[in-house]
């Protein structure tokens, strides 16, 4: 949604059926998807082998960060990889929902990314956080993760309208993505025409 706001069409590829993802949707598997015809790629791997949930509870999840890496530096397109602190990635920028005025998370998501970006500034966070899983009081900011209660506090939150609870605790607030489109586009030479696919 962001990319969209910054101006660019968006094609979303996942190797699970999203039904309720607001863009042209592909069902395929990201590291195969032909990349012709795109002006520039952003590509989110599967987050839980670096989460603080993978180290408690040990569980074996693929590294799918490098494959990609390899795959977006080969085809020659501006890219983008997003995912959680700690995940590999090289000289990552990170965004905060503290950044935004109307977000309410403190939800670090680091991107690494083949052009130039630069973070806005990073307040201290001054917010209270309710509990993990538990709907935040007025004047809280929120934890979006896993079984938490509160989806529609949540998607105000997150500045996301349309996701379920569970589309929720995986997303980023647009408000990030509409700040890379928007150094994306200066990065490019048509902004006006360029498309962009979404990878899952």
């Amino acid at each position: 949604m962001g990319y969209w706001l910054a101006g660019f069409g968006v094609t979303g590829v996942d190797v699970a059926p999203q039904p309720r993802y607001p863009f042209p949707f592909v069902h395929a598997d990201a590291l195969t998807f032909p990349l012709e015809g795109f002006d520039a790629v952003h590509a989110s791997p599967p987050c839980q082998a670096w989460t603080m949930a993978q180290r408690i509870r040990c569980n074996d999840h693929p590294d799918l960060i490098a494959p990609l890496r390899d795959r977006l530096a080969a085809a020659g397109l501006p890219f983008v990889i997003e995912n959680v602190p700690g995940a590999p990635l090289r000289d990552p920028v990170t965004l905060c929902g503290a950044m935004w005025a109307g977000l309410a998370v403190y939800r670090h998501r680091e991107f690494e990314v083949s052009f130039p970006l630069t973070a806005p500034t990073h307040p201290a966070h001054r917010a209270r956080l309710a509990k993990m899983g538990r709907s935040p009081r007025p004047g809280e900011f929120m934890h979006v993760v896993g079984n938490f209660s509160g989806a529609a506090q949540a998607r105000q939150a997150m500045g996301i309208g349309w996701m379920t609870r569970d589309e929720l605790s995986e997303a980023i607030p647009p408000a990030y993505t509409r700040h890379v489109g928007h150094a994306l586009a200066a990065h490019l030479t048509a902004p006006g025409e360029c498309s962009a696919v979404a990878a899952d």
